[in-house]
């Protein structure tokens, strides 16, 4: 468990400069710290919570609302099998079953060697292609059991990295913002209503 690193709070602070208000940056903050361990820890909450002024309870509260923020280590790959209405009528069960028996864990879990955690996750919004899966929120739809074998041979063995980049990569490409349209200044970059300026 670690606080944010010299770098990621260096990248913090110019996130922060970007809003009128520096706790609404709290959700960009906890990506940067899930993309720095592979989830949040504590340390990390109170760092930010720190950076943006306001409690750690506000924080975890933020953190622990959100199912795309994880509270405790997971494996390098988060496999998300989707079992809701389409995805079961269409052999999401199955498919989740079939994942477990190949990853050798329950849904919940993660394999012994850190490298996948198996959830039985709710619709994704792929309906129409279903059954489908997540991992590390990429989509896999119209899966088969043959696809979910290769997949998972595929990522094991370091292949696929372009498609599946590490659990925590939100993006590949940080945005970038000119100064002008940091806090302070409107869309149009004039100064915003002083009621809104930080």
């Amino acid at each position: 468990m670690s606080r944010l690193s010299p770098d990621n709070e260096e990248l913090a602070r110019t996130i922060i400069g970007r809003y009128p208000r520096s706790r609404s940056a709290l959700i960009p903050l906890l990506h940067v710290a899930q993309e720095q361990e592979g989830w949040v820890s504590r340390d990390a909450m109170a760092h930010i919570a720190e950076l943006l002024g306001i409690t750690p309870a506000e924080v975890l509260g933020t953190c622990s609302f959100y199912g795309m923020f994880k509270l405790e280590p997971v494996g390098r790959y988060v496999v998300g099998v989707c079992t809701n209405i389409s995805c079961l009528l269409l052999g999401g069960e199955e498919l989740l079953e079939h994942c477990e028996a190949r990853l050798g864990v329950k849904a919940g879990a993660t394999t012994d060697d850190g490298m996948f955690t198996l959830e039985d996750v709710e619709c994704i919004a792929a309906c129409t292609d279903a059954p489908c899966l997540q991992v590390n929120y990429r989509y896999f739809l119209n899966i088969t059991h043959d696809q979910v074998d290769a997949l998972f041979d595929d990522l094991r063995a370091g292949r696929r990295t372009d498609e599946v980049p590490v659990h925590g990569t939100l993006t590949r490409v940080r945005q970038h913002v000119a100064p002008e349209r940091w806090s302070g200044h409107g869309a149009e970059g004039l100064p915003l209503p002083p009621g809104q300026a930080r």
